[in-house]
C-alpha cells in the first residue's frame, strides 16, 4: 500500500504522501520537526497541537487542517487516523488501512512518558516503518524522573555558588519539557526567543506550558537573579550567550550518553535526555506491533535492520530518506530569537 519514491512515503490508493521532503498536493504530517515537515505543499493534514506549530513554521497562509487522535478519515476506502507517538507535543503515528492490510508509519517516537506529549500508543499492524536514532545497544537511557532530579539539583548547586545555568534543549519539544520539570522554586525560568515563539504558538492553541519569561534586552539584572536560562543550540557561543556570564552550561540530548559528546561541545553537564526511543524502546515498540514486515529509516539503520533480520526472524529492509537523527530537529534558524 505505501511506497518510497522521490518525494516521500507514498500511498497511491490515497493519493497522499506522509511527511514529504518534496512540495505534493496532500500532505500528511507525523510531527513539525523541520524534517518531517517542509514547506511547498498545496495541503497538509496533522494532529490538533501540530497546527500551530506548522503555521508558525512554514507561514500562517498555508493550508492546514487539524485532527484528533484516533479519529478516522477515509480516502478512496483507506481509513487513515493519527495516534500518539509520543515524541513532540503533537506528535503522531500514521496507521493506514486498507482491504485488510494495515500499515502504521511512525515518524519519530518514545516510549519514555515526558509529562507534556501524548505517551506512545503500540497499534498492530502487518508493516511497520520506524526511526533508528539511538539503534545500538549502548543506548539505554536513565529513568526521565532521575534526570531531572539532576537538572534541578545542577541549577540549585550553579545558583547558590553564583552562576547562571544554561540548559540547551531544540526550541521545539525538548525545551518545553525542560520547563515542564524545572523546579521554579530555586529561580525564575528564562527563554530565548526561539523557545518563546513555540510556546507562544502552543499556547495560543490552547496547551498549557509551565511559565517561563522571555529574555529581552530590556531585561533587568535583577530578573537574572539565580535564573534558568533555556536555549536552542545555537546559542552555544554565541554573543548573545555572553551577556549571562558567568553562567555553566548544560546540554539535554540522548547523545550525552556516549564519551567525549559532552566535551565536544565544551558542556560543563550532559543530561542523558531524548525524544527519540533509546534500543530497549526500539525493540519494545516494534515487537508490540506485531508486524512481520518493518521498514527502518534515518539513524543506524543497516545495524537495527541486520538485528531484527537475524536476532527477531523479521523480515526488516533499510531505507533511505531525507530525514535525519536526533541533532538536526533544532527550529532556531526559522525562528527569530
Amino acid at each position: 500500500m505505501l511506497q518510497f519514491d522521490t518525494k516521500g512515503i507514498y500511498c497511491r490508493q490515497a493519493g497522499v504522501y506522509i511527511d514529504p521532503w518534496q512540495p505534493v498536493d496532500k500532505a500528511l504530517i507525523t510531527h513539525a520537526h523541520s524534517d518531517h515537515a517542509r514547506s511547498g505543499s498545496k495541503a497538509y493534514l496533522c494532529h490538533h497541537n501540530t497546527v500551530p506549530l506548522l503555521k508558525l513554521r512554514l507561514g500562517q497562509e498555508i493550508n492546514v487542517e487539524g485532527i484528533g487522535y484516533g479519529e478516522p478519515v477515509f480516502l478512496n476506502g483507506v481509513r487513515i487516523s493519527f495516534h500518539p507517538a509520543g515524541h513532540i507535543i503533537g506528535s503522531a503515528q500514521i496507521r493506514l488501512e486498507y482491504q485488510g492490510v494495515v500499515w502504521v508509519v511512525s515518524g519519530d517516537y518514545k516510549l519514555q512518558e515526558d509529562g507534556i506529549s501524548a505517551p506512545f500508543e503500540p497499534l498492530r499492524c502487518h508493516h511497520f516503518i520506524t526511526e533508528s536514532t539511538f539503534g545500538l545497544p549502548v543506548y539505554r537511557f536513565p529513568a526521565p524522573e532521575e534526570v531531572y532530579k539532576e537538572i534541578n539539583d545542577w541549577w540549585q548547586q550553579n545558583a547558590a555558588d553564583g552562576q547562571h545555568t544554561v540548559i540547551i534543549g531544540y526550541a521545539l519539544g525538548k525545551a518545553q519539557r525542560i520547563i515542564r520539570h524545572l523546579d521554579s522554586s530555586i529561580g525564575p525560568v528564562l527563554v530565548h526567543g526561539a523557545v518563546d515563539n513555540v510556546n507562544t504558538a502552543l499556547a495560543a492553541n490552547g496547551v498549557s506550558l509551565n511559565p517561563s519569561l522571555r529574555i529581552t534586552p530590556e531585561l533587568s539584572k535583577d530578573s537574572m537573579q539565580d535564573a534558568v536560562i533555556v536555549a536552542p543550540p545555537s546559542a552555544i557561543g554565541s554573543p548573545w550567550l555572553k551577556r549571562f556570564l558567568p553562567y555553566r552550561l548544560g546540554i539535554c540530548s540522548g547523545w550525552m550518553q556516549l564519551r567525549g559528546a559532552r566535551r565536544r561541545r565544551s558542556a560543563d553537564r550532559g543530561f542523558i535526555l531524548s525524544d527519540h526511543a533509546d534500543w530497549p524502546q526500539l525493540n519494545e515498540a516494534i515487537k508490540a506491533t506485531g508486524a512481520e514486515h518493518i521498514y527502518v529509516t534515518h539513524g543506524y539503520k543497516s545495524i537495527f535492520a541486520r538485528w531484527l533480520r537475524e536476532e527477531m526472524g523479521l523480515q526488516a529492509f533499510e531505507v533511505d530518506t531525507l530525514y535525519e537523527a536526533e541533532g538536526a530537529e533544532d527550529t532556531e534558524d526559522i525562528l527569530p530569537p
